[in-house]
């Protein structure tokens, strides 16, 4: 742990990890809890994401309308989100308000009311709704489901909507004192914050309750190469293409950051200039990174008209292939290496930023390292790791692909040069 961050474990089990910066006046709060997607059996499916809404349903001690209200009044926000592996509770307050922050936080994450559960629902059921109708949302669940089969992985954080209608609220409240157990939450704070002050809240906070659940550790799924469509009336065509990638504790995963920037993930990077720039193929494509335990994933994005399917993702071939015997230049390192530095530093002038890491960070049991050695990191990436890198996990046999648009054939005909051949009518139902 480095020296500017402070981690105390209590008996209980429950983390809490700060970092002060005496410079500001606000404190980012945030409950990571150690529940997602990932832990769900076909039965949950979409039940950590559910739970995840109810907390702001009521808890013991305070109204839906309450929490809404307390909050403003400090003229502050409160947010959560659900993640594969993780869900987050969280907000950012003036140092003066921690206090009845932590204390309204606490008890949602402990003690939610789990009433209204009906018309929360109805809103998710809505949410679901809204992510069918959206194609550039979906194909990444969809290539998640061509890249990781029947796990878990593969299945959208979303939920499931039978799930989502059906699952009575005893279920629901058994799947909280599962998994918002003591020893899956860490509470992260970064700011104007007294580490030993937060520790004391904390431990004022936590349940009296036993809780009891499942800790066994994930798997690492494989799944071969899939090829998956969805037909939907669209004016273009949504296109995903991408594999098992390295896994969150990975030493390699800076050298791979590095890589991801040169290949698609800024807009001096080969595909967008290729494919965008110097052809006009596509309004949007790049590539993205997922690091989980055990695992991850690599992939691209591609948007374009159906005229110019074949066309793009010929482009795309021809620089998956290049980026394995040339995957960098020498400008072309050394720009990526200091555009991954500075995003990181200026990303870390956010409190907000700082309390993500800590908190996502303590409870993937990956070390917090400090900024001077995250930038020692990335300036040792050489090109030969990039190579490596490249000729592990780009390789056009191991891609999977998923597609959205109006005709398979077309979608078909259009990756079967890149030798992505399989049935793309056999799309997720």
């Amino acid at each position: 742990m480095a020296a500017e961050h402070r981690l105390t474990e209590l008996d209980t089990g429950v983390r809490v990890v700060t970092e002060a910066m005496p410079s500001v006046r606000s404190v980012a709060l945030g409950f990571w809890v150690g529940t997602g997607s990932r832990v769900e059996d076909d039965a949950q499916a979409g039940l950590s994401h559910l739970l995840e809404h109810l907390l702001f349903r009521g808890s013991s001690r305070y109204g839906s309308l309450e929490i809404d209200q307390i909050f403003d009044t400090m003229g502050a926000e409160i947010n959560a989100g659900t993640g594969k592996e993780t869900t987050s509770l969280y907000s950012r307050v003036l140092d003066v308000h921690l206090e009845r922050a932590m204390d309204v936080m606490a008890d949602m994450i402990w003690s939610p009311a789990l009433e209204e559960v009906d018309a929360e629902r109805a809103v998710v059921l809505e949410e679901i709704a809204m992510y069918e109708d959206d194609p550039q949302d979906k194909i990444f669940d969809l290539l998640g489901e061509a890249v990781f089969g029947d796990d878990p992985l593969g299945r959208a954080i979303i939920g499931r909507p039978e799930v989502i209608r059906d699952t009575p609220v005893d279920a629901i409240r058994a799947f909280h004192r599962a998994r918002y157990r003591p020893d899956t939450v860490v509470v992260a704070a970064a700011g104007s914050i007294e580490h030993d002050r937060l520790v004391e809240l904390v431990a004022a906070s936590q349940p009296g309750d036993e809780r009891f659940g499942d800790t066994a550790p994930y798997g690492a799924p494989y799944s071969r190469p899939h090829v998956r469509f969805e037909r939907k009336d669209t004016e273009q065509y949504h296109v995903c293409l991408g594999a098992p990638g390295i896994a969150r504790d990975d030493e390699r995963r800076f050298a791979l950051r590095v890589l991801d920037n040169i290949l698609g993930g800024t807009s001096s990077s080969r595909l967008f200039q290729e494919v965008r720039e110097r052809r006009g193929l596509a309004y949007s494509v790049y590539t993205f990174l997922n690091h989980y335990a055990g695992t991850g994933q690599i992939g691209l994005y591609l948007g374009t008209r159906s005229d110019n399917l074949a066309e793009a993702l010929q482009v795309v071939g021809a620089e998956l292939e290049r980026i394995r015997d040339e995957p960098a230049t020498r400008d072309e390192l050394e720009r990526s290496k200091e555009n991954v530095k500075g995003r990181v530093v200026l990303s870390l002038e956010s409190t907000s930023t700082r309390m993500n890491r800590l908190g996502s960070s303590v409870l993937t049991d990956v070390p917090v390292l400090g900024l001077d050695e995250v930038i020692e990191r990335i300036d040792a990436v050489r090109l030969d790791d990039l190579r490596e890198l490249a000729n592990e996990l780009w390789p056009l046999e191991r891609l999977s692909a998923a597609g959205i648009g109006v005709d398979p054939n077309v979608f078909g005909e259009a990756v079967a040069p890149l030798g992505l051949h399989g049935p793309p009518e056999a799309a997720a139902a």
